[in-house]
């Protein structure tokens, strides 16, 4: 059995857990929620959730900013340098591709308009990047996503490469190519697994798999 990381805030809601854990068992997947180390896993998923604090990107905290968890921030922030360590494969997910930015060395743009609508299966098309890994997977050039978050990425981090925008050029998607697979995307697939959104989950699984680097 595959088994990877997938940690939460403590606050994180069933409802909010749920639709990952499915995500993951329909491809596989055994989560472990409380892992302090990924020791005898083989993966990890950054999750959704709470703001992150700007201090770890070097910022001051807009008023905007809302509910930074402090210990998610230390315990995902360990995580994601013991699997990059380690070139285990990482699904990253809006927070998750926000942390992993972070974590590289680059920011958050802490307040943007128009990408929250958690209410909407299809919010806004995304334009992919070609030779992506995402293309690959996806198999198509622009794609609809959903959407509920109020923050992005703003200076991309060394190594990350952006391979999705929306229209407003908002990034929605970003690789670092250097390794087995590290993906990270802005909308919430765990969602919409019975579209296209399900071969992420799969090439995560496919990832597992693979020889590392």
């Amino acid at each position: 059995m595959i088994r990877v990381a997938l940690p939460f805030g403590s606050g994180t809601p069933e409802s909010k857990r749920t639709p990952y854990r499915n995500a993951l068992d329909a491809v596989g997947i055994q989560p472990v929620e409380n892992a302090t180390t990924l020791a005898a896993l083989d993966g990890l998923v950054l999750a959704g959730g709470s703001d992150i604090d700007p201090a770890i990107y070097g910022a001051a905290r807009d008023p905007k900013t809302v509910s930074v968890d402090h210990a998610r921030d230390a315990m995902e922030l360990a995580l994601l340098r013991e699997a990059l360590d380690r070139d285990l494969p990482v699904f990253a997910i809006c927070r998750g591709v926000q942390l992993l930015n972070a974590a590289l060395g680059g920011t958050l743009n802490q307040h943007i308009e128009g990408h929250r609508c958690p209410e909407q299966r299809d919010a806004h098309s995304i334009t992919i990047a070609a030779n992506s890994e995402l293309r690959s997977i996806l198999g198509v050039d622009e794609f609809v996503v959903n959407s509920r978050h109020h923050q992005c990425l703003e200076r991309v981090a060394s190594g990350l490469v952006v391979v999705a925008t929306a229209k407003d050029n908002v990034i929605e998607a970003v690789e670092l190519t250097e390794k087995r697979f590290v993906v990270g995307v802005q909308w919430h697939p765990e969602d919409r697994v019975d579209g296209l959104d399900g071969k992420l989950f799969e090439a995560f699984r496919d990832a597992i798999k693979r020889p590392s680097h």
